[in-house]
């Protein structure tokens, strides 16, 4: 007897569900994350953009903006494939409601509202507080490395400019003057009259890059003549080479430093060293709530170092919840005097340790002299005398995981957007995006 199998048969006629709504099984995170834009965001900030009624209706911006929630939900960031998507995946289309907008459309969208989606990390925020997800009991930050929509490889040191330069510029002028020789001939032999004056692709390249270069090197000149307090604090800061170890860098003569460098592809972004080498990129920072890895703050900047963004990312979460900050964890890279002077003028108990102890080195402090430094060597006395009970342990599974989620789970470990401002909104987005599937989660 002959096996019988299940029915599979391509050419059969189906009607679609009735409803978008059984596209995907009931409590789906499409529905969930749909119907919250729907009925919990405000989007005045986006509706007020289309006052004037004129050309084609546009999409509707809640569909449009429920769309990048929910993709960036699942990992899917870009327009190409977020427009793939809602023509291919049923749970996108039970999101738009079976509305297919284009890469175009979709990235316009985010571009011209970008401001106003990433204010929406703060709304997802107190509907979180407000399901009871938020207990601020202990919150931990930390910060990590994300690469720009750049290569490394596409900046270029001061040095190096200023040898490439001269090199450069003499051989576009030596080509320019051989194709003008060139056409005096060949205007002799053939006549004025016919075309070949255009310049070639491969001469324009290098006329692009040499233009390129020289304004890269003069802003690197313009940065070194300035006032280095003069940088605003919030944004780019110092370019790659003209800080070290939080104080102005300069050439002998007053100029850049031979190793300063600027990105061509994204002059934001700046040299960050990670464990597997060097990337241009930004520093993504957090602070992540202890009772269900809520990220109750966010920031991103692109000094290397994390020290400074301790104290904006308290007091935005402070802000953002209306609600002051019990404890506070954060690795050595946090660790400082002003900062934990700070925290206990902010009446918060912090947790930070000055540096790892070296197992062949038994004074306090480990691998940081700790010379004239009485709060971060009393911090590093208090969690030596706690040992395993002390409450810095709950930092490591607080907001490392979170890191993991975004970056292994959900995959994002490069930018799409390029320039600081961009990126921040970025980020925004994809801090939102965590914070409603764990609203959902928690709503299952």
């Amino acid at each position: 007897m002959s096996k019988t199998f299940r029915s599979w048969d391509v050419d059969q006629g189906w009607l679609l569900p009735p409803s978008v709504h059984e596209f995907v099984p009931a409590g789906h995170l499409a529905h969930f994350v749909r119907d919250t834009v729907r009925e919990g965001l405000d989007l005045t900030a986006i509706l007020g953009a289309y006052a004037v009624d004129r050309g084609q209706p546009p999409y509707h911006p809640g569909m449009m903006t429920a769309l990048l929630l929910y993709g960036y939900s699942r990992g899917v960031y870009s327009s190409r494939r977020l427009a793939q998507a809602c023509e291919e995946r049923v749970d996108f289309m039970a999101v738009t409601g079976l509305n297919k907008p284009d890469f175009h459309t979709i990235s316009e969208f985010r571009r011209r509202h970008l401001a106003a989606l990433s204010e929406l990390f703060v709304q997802v925020l107190k509907l979180c507080q407000a399901a009871g997800l938020v207990k601020l009991g202990h919150v931990a930050v930390d910060g990590t490395k994300l690469a720009a929509n750049a290569s490394r490889h596409k900046a270029m040191s001061y040095g190096r400019m200023k040898t490439t330069e001269p090199k450069l510029a003499a051989e576009v002028e030596a080509w320019l003057k051989a194709a003008e020789a060139a056409d005096r001939a060949e205007d002799a032999e053939h006549g004025a009259g016919l075309r070949g004056d255009e310049t070639p692709a491969w001469m324009a390249d290098k006329r692009e890059r040499l233009a390129r270069i020289r304004a890269a090197k003069a802003e690197l000149e313009a940065e070194a003549a300035g006032d280095p307090a003069d940088l605003d604090p919030e944004g780019p800061g110092p370019s790659t080479g003209m800080q070290a170890k939080g104080k102005p860098k300069r050439a002998e003569d007053g100029g850049p430093p031979d190793k300063a460098q600027r990105n061509f592809t994204d002059p934001d972004c700046r040299i960050l060293p990670t464990k597997d080498g060097f990337i241009a990129g930004y520093n993504a920072q957090i602070a992540v709530d202890h009772a269900h890895q809520i990220i109750v703050a966010q920031r991103l900047a692109t000094n290397p170092a994390d020290y400074a963004a301790l104290l904006p990312l308290v007091d935005q979460a402070r802000a953002n919840l209306a609600r002051k900050l019990r404890e506070v964890s954060g690795d050595s890279g946090f660790a400082t005097e002003a900062n934990i002077a700070a925290m206990a003028a902010r009446k918060i108990r912090a947790y930070l340790p000055p540096g790892r102890r070296k197992h062949a080195d038994a004074h306090v402090g480990g691998e940081r002299h700790l010379v004239n430094c009485p709060r971060m060597t009393a911090m590093a006395r208090k969690l030596k005398r706690a040992g395993y009970r002390s409450r810095y342990r709950l930092r490591k599974h607080t907001v490392e995981p979170v890191f993991g989620q975004i970056k292994q789970a959900r995959g994002f470990r490069q930018h799409l957007l390029r320039g600081l401002d961009k990126a921040r909104g970025e980020w925004a987005l994809i801090c939102t995006a965590h914070n409603l599937l764990k609203l959902a989660g928690a709503r299952a």
